[in-house]
């Protein structure tokens, strides 16, 4: 068992094989929220992030929510 940490305002760039169907590729997002999943896909533990897009130039883009795999982000291991 982890903790998954997110740090609202970091940006994450996340690889289409890191999200969960992508239709595109790579994605930088900017976190405003995370949510934990209840019913998640079978055999992979994920994470709805929440946040804006960067576009290239480091422009905001849209508000969006994708679903990531929690080994991609940061952890927190508790000690036994």
């Amino acid at each position: 068992m982890f903790d998954v940490r997110v740090q609202l305002g970091a940006v994450l760039r996340l690889e289409a094989e890191d999200r969960f169907r992508p239709t595109d590729g790579p994605v930088t997002l900017r976190v405003t929220g995370v949510r934990l999943v209840a019913n998640r896909p079978e055999r992979a533990e994920w994470i709805w992030l929440e946040g804006v897009r960067i576009l290239p130039g480091g422009r905001s883009g849209d508000q969006t929510q994708i679903l990531v795999r929690a080994s991609l982000l940061p952890v927190e291991r508790r000690p036994n």
